[in-house]
């Protein structure tokens, strides 16, 4: 007879809404403003605060903020932005909807991370035509961006940062530490508040810089690329350059604000469970590991991505997903690497990036939200034993 969980079915992840969260998108709900309203400005503010960046952006969702990021950073056809392989499709999307191409770089073998040898070999494909880059902070860890920031300057390289998991984290600088999205590196930063990320809006998404001219214009593109013109009456406004209907409702942002309260302490219970499952993963080393962590610095996390061997252990990752699903327990790969994807085939051909290949034939995202108990933890590391055994 298969296992059944103490708690219930235990999702990848898990948004996390109670009772003053309901209370207040119904107090939203009953306000002047179900779209853009004065929510927008009061949760760009918070995001401000929480990230040390000087302006935040809300968006309706991430992909489009790493579009508006992409363009307001200048991308266009003719262009080349480096992106790390290991990602979700949107990343390298948002270059292509400006009409750049793409430059896939390889990551760590261990972390999936863009290096800065990765990098590099992705400038030197990349012809001399390289505009930007975009490194992803995955699963909660960010990268190496002091490397990343000595090579963009010698390449003239604007850095767009995918910061969709790593809110609350943290990076060094000159060996301080500064938030993910402070811009104290990057020039643009991204996130999303899609429900399984740190903080959930249902959809929801946001830019940080510390650009004022920068925030201006993003604020327009998302609005149609509209500014008002009162100065020559009430009723006027011009369009300077194409803009987009890219706006997040007053609704969405009520249920940000108060997620964003609970943010301390969604981050303190996620690095507890993280702490629990390294402890008891370790256990099953050498063909299972825990995520390798390198930050020395606070980590936001986002997701559970152990390192298991299955080849090693005589057994497949679809077996072990099909086991552990029938125990109760949903998994999920983070991330097949978008240059295998058939679009990008395509465009570039095929190619093998061999840190990344062995990241993404190793890794398997095990449940992980603050609502989880101990006990969750224990039963998922007991079963995932158990479902490696050929």
């Amino acid at each position: 007879m298969s296992a059944s969980p103490p708690n219930g079915f235990l999702p990848y992840g898990r948004q996390c809404i109670d009772d003053d969260d309901i209370k207040a998108v119904s107090e939203s709900l009953r306000g002047d403003y179900l779209t853009t309203g004065p929510k927008v400005a009061e949760l760009e503010e918070i995001l401000c605060q929480k990230t040390d960046a000087k302006h935040s952006v809300i968006l309706n969702n991430g992909t489009t903020a790493l579009h508006l990021a992409c363009l307001a950073a200048g991308l266009k056809e003719g262009d080349v932005a480096i992106v790390p392989t290991v990602t979700f499709l949107a990343t390298a999307n948002g270059a292509r909807y400006c009409g750049a191409d793409v430059v896939f770089a390889d990551v760590d073998p261990d972390t999936g991370l863009m290096t800065a040898e990765t990098l590099q070999a992705a400038l030197k494909e990349a012809n001399g035509k390289a505009k930007a880059v975009l490194p992803v902070h995955l699963a909660g860890q960010c990268v190496d961006l002091e490397s990343v920031k000595e090579i963009a300057d010698r390449n003239n390289l604007k850095i767009i940062t995918d910061t969709c998991h790593a809110l609350g984290s943290e990076y060094s600088v000159n060996g301080k530490w500064q938030m993910a999205g402070s811009c104290a590196i990057e020039d643009l930063a991204t996130f999303s508040f899609h429900p399984v990320k740190t903080i959930a809006m249902g959809e929801g998404g946001a830019i940080t810089t510390n650009d004022n001219e920068v925030a201006t214009r993003l604020k327009r593109l998302r609005h149609h690329g509209m500014q008002a013109r009162p100065d020559i009456a009430p009723w006027v406004y011009e369009m300077p350059e194409l803009g987009y209907n890219y706006r997040e409702p007053d609704i969405l942002c009520a249920l940000g604000i108060s997620q964003m309260k609970k943010l301390d302490k969604f981050l303190e219970r996620r690095a507890e469970l993280v702490a629990l499952y390294n402890k008891h993963i370790a256990k099953l080393a050498p063909h299972a590991l825990p995520p390798k962590i390198i930050s020395k610095g606070k980590v936001g996390w986002h997701l559970y991505a152990a390192r298991i061997n299955f080849d090693a252990l005589g057994t497949t990752r679809k077996a072990v997903m099909d086991k552990l699903k029938e125990r109760g327990i949903g998994t999920q790969v983070h991330y097949i690497p978008v240059h295998t994807q058939q679009y990008y085939t395509g465009l570039y051909g095929k190619k093998v990036l061999e840190g990344a290949k062995t990241y993404y034939e190793r890794t398997l995202s095990l449940p992980l939200f603050p609502t989880m108990k101990d006990e969750d933890v224990l039963y998922v590391v007991e079963q995932l034993e158990e479902c490696l055994k050929a």
